[in-house]
This record gives structure tokens, sequence and C-alpha cells, in this order.
């Protein structure tokens, strides 16, 4: 069985190059040994996707904006190695805490 293909389309006018490469190289760590492959695909017209093989995990029309990494990796992980433990990015994090942490999950320039 051939190794997932990971394609992480963004909009080049939107300039969210930056925000595809973090989450490419995220994926990358995450299951560097589940994944044959992360590409970058440019395009325009606020596209933001990330489909696995022919499976589209986010759409950022469809699901209103950006994912949190963490959601993105269960959903990633759900598809390519749905045994694999995610360690922190399996577990909720309590409402109150979302915000007091220094260590974020998100993009650089996403706030």
């Amino acid at each position: 069985m051939p190794s997932p293909r990971i394609a992480i389309t963004f909009c080049t006018q939107c300039r969210w190059m930056l925000r595809a490469q973090w989450y490419a190289g995220e994926l990358l760590q995450t299951f560097e040994g589940e994944i044959g492959e992360v590409a970058l695909v440019p395009a325009t017209g606020g596209t933001f996707r990330i489909d696995v093989d022919d499976e589209q995990v986010w759409n950022r029309k469809r699901d209103g904006g950006f994912p949190e990494i963490t959601e993105l990796k269960r959903a990633v992980r759900d598809l390519v190695a749905p045994g694999k433990s995610l360690g922190h990015a399996d577990r909720v994090a309590p409402a109150d805490d979302q915000h007091g942490s220094a260590h974020t999950d998100r993009p650089p320039g996403s706030g």
C-alpha cells in the first residue's frame, strides 16, 4: 500500500505560504513514518485546503477559517495512522486554559 500524500493548497494572493509551510512541517514531524509526501500547492481566490490522498481534511471556506494544529493532526491521524497516540494533541484543553499558556499551537503571524 503506498504511503499517503498530503496536499496543502494555499492562496498566493493572500500570502498564506508561510502558514502552509508551518502546517507542512508540523505534519511531517508528527507523521514522519506514516506519510509519503507533503506537497504545497499554490492557488488563488482565497483557497486554503488540506487533502490526504483524495479525502478533503480541511477547507477554510467550508470549515470557517484555519484549523488549530491539534485539530488538524487528529483529522490526519484518523486517516493515516488511526492507532497512533498524539500525546497532548489527543486531549482537549479546558475552556479556561485555552489562552493562558505561553506555548501556542498556531502558525506564526496568526495572532
